[in-house]
């Protein structure tokens, strides 16, 4: 069992950066000349993902969120990932770790996001989720502790309420 440290790690990779969690859920998803860009609200992280054709870089160029390439059927982009690190254990996996996933429009807010995992050195076959991505209004917000954009003002109206009692204590 990895670390929480290492555990924090894998949450944030491909395909665990996807997962639903407790909060910034939010993503955004670019298409542009020759490359999907997906931004996650979460950590900050991005990921540029060429639809070019290109090949995936040599088995010995390792990173921690594998190596991405897209393609298109259809209406459908697919995404596979491989040469991950050792260090990314997503579930348990190991360097062997290929994950391709899809995401499909299914309705004018929901796009259908599936993935499939392989690696014959963790498991016996390959496993696949689905999880729908719901759009939503409104901006997707900075990773930050802003509760909610209430504290700060909190903290002012309290700071001035003690300068009007300062104030009015003065005064007598």
């Amino acid at each position: 069992k990895p670390s929480s440290a290492a555990s924090d790690v894998y949450k944030r990779q491909v395909p665990g950066g996807m997962f639903p969690a407790g909060y910034n859920n939010a993503y955004r998803i670019i298409q542009i000349p020759g490359h999907v860009v997906i931004l996650y609200e979460m950590i900050h992280e991005t990921r540029v993902i060429p639809v070019d054709n290109s090949s995936h870089l040599p088995p010995t160029v390792r990173q921690w969120n594998g190596d991405s390439r897209g393609r298109w059927e259809g209406d459908t982009l697919v995404v596979e990932s491989r040469n991950f690190t050792d260090k990314t254990r997503f579930q348990g996996s190991t360097e062997a770790l290929r994950v391709i996933e899809r995401f499909t429009r299914v309705a004018d807010a929901t796009i259908l996001y599936e993935f499939t995992v392989e690696d014959p050195s963790a498991w016996t076959q390959p496993w696949s989720v689905e999880i729908p991505m719901l759009k939503t209004e409104g901006p997707m917000y900075e990773y930050a502790c802003h509760e909610g954009n209430y504290d700060v003002a909190h903290i002012l109206e309290i700071a001035r309420n003690l300068e009007l009692q300062q104030a009015a204590e003065g005064t007598k």
